[in-house]
């Protein structure tokens, strides 16, 4: 299968899991994005346009876009949320399908306190 066609199926996946999910204040989105060598977590509130906790394997040298730095990310928005005094969210993930990655991610979400 050729790129465009990969992206283009990927870009109709994410907006087609967008438009049922939305987050506000009371309960931001959760969105999970992985590259090759990174992992991008963020909780929006959608209804301002604000990113209120946000996460990433930049700069850390013992993270990684596997399930292992997953789980370490998974922790770390956790932790951060509940410090901003968030508890619930929506989960996005971005087209994905929900195993391996994504699963160990909001798998280490829930035990670090958050609810989905």
């Amino acid at each position: 299968m050729k790129l465009l066609k990969k992206l283009s199926l990927l870009k109709k996946r994410r907006w087609r899991i967008r438009k049922k999910i939305n987050g506000t204040s009371e309960r931001p989105r959760l969105t999970v994005h992985f590259s090759n060598k990174n992992i991008y977590a963020q909780c929006i509130d959608d209804v301002s346009g604000h990113t209120l906790v946000q996460v990433s394997s930049i700069g850390s040298t013992d993270v990684k876009a596997n399930k292992d730095g997953a789980i370490q990310l998974g922790k770390s928005i956790a932790e951060k949320a509940v410090a901003a005094g968030i508890d619930t969210v929506v989960f996005d993930r971005s087209g994905r399908l929900y195993h391996g990655c994504v699963k160990s991610f909001a798998e280490a979400a829930r035990e670090g306190g958050l609810k989905f």
